[in-house]
């Protein structure tokens, strides 16, 4: 089985995030990136299908080539190669098109990808993906098992689970359950001397277009101060409910 993992380079989420040029780019300075917490859960699934089944792993990303570390990661983490296609990743349907031509051309049984990426939210890349190759599409994946060419899927719905069955070729958009936090791979110092030596492809992009631009960027309102009313005071409580917070 051959398995393409699909990596987002994004933000900790313990970095300060800013902006420049008018609110219209994100500032890169002092930010520390990584892997995709919810591309993690999907590298870790594939990990436990090349242990138990003999799979294959490629992770791809798309971006320039300040993304590397991150791809380098994974391979640390246990992936055979990885794949970078060499333009900036600007928006859903201009990534999806770009991981959709490297399936076709690595004939993959399984793409499995983390449901959105942390900083944009987007959650558009994996069903886009699987309608541009035609592949089988679940998503809020939190389990999933393959037995030859059938695979089990649960799937997270309102107040429960779902549990699909399907045909490879296929494409997940996983999230945590898929595999759990505690059995997240990390790194060891085998892991990383042995990246070093596996290959990394740069794929050039097969269009520059995209469908949307941003205009700008706004962070959420300051929190203003806490407000402490005596208990004694209930009718000033109210009043600041009523006007001012304007709950009641």
């Amino acid at each position: 089985m051959k398995i393409l993992v699909c990596i987002s380079h994004v933000p900790d989420t313990t970095s300060k995030i800013n902006f420049k040029e008018n609110d219209t780019k994100f500032d890169n300075n002092g930010v520390q990136f990584v892997i995709n917490p919810y591309d993690e859960f999907a590298l870790t699934r594939a990990m436990w299908f090349k242990e138990k089944q003999g799979a294959t792993i490629t992770a791809v990303t798309v971006g320039n080539t300040s993304t590397e570390p991150t791809l380098r990661k994974a391979l640390a983490i246990g992936a055979d190669d990885a794949i970078r296609v060499n333009t900036e990743a600007i928006d859903g349907l201009q990534v999806a098109k770009e991981l959709a031509e490297v399936v076709k051309n690595g004939s993959y049984n399984l793409v499995l990808a983390g449901k959105e990426s942390i900083d944009y939210n987007g959650g558009m890349v994996p069903g886009m993906l699987a309608a541009l190759v035609d592949y089988n599409f679940v998503n809020a994946c939190i389990g999933l098992e393959i037995e030859g060419e059938k695979a089990t899927i649960s799937r997270e719905i309102d107040g429960g689970k779902e549990i699909l069955s399907a045909n490879l070729p296929l494409v997940i958009a996983g999230q945590k359950g898929l595999v759990e936090e505690k059995d997240l791979r990390i790194p060891n110092m085998r892991g990383i001397m042995m990246a070093r030596k596996k290959p990394l492809s740069i794929l050039e992009p097969i269009s520059t277009k995209t469908a949307t631009t941003t205009a700008s960027f706004e962070k959420p309102a300051t929190k203003s101060a806490c407000k402490i009313v005596s208990t004694e005071n209930i009718g000033e409580l109210v009043d600041l409910l009523h006007n001012e917070a304007k709950v009641i």
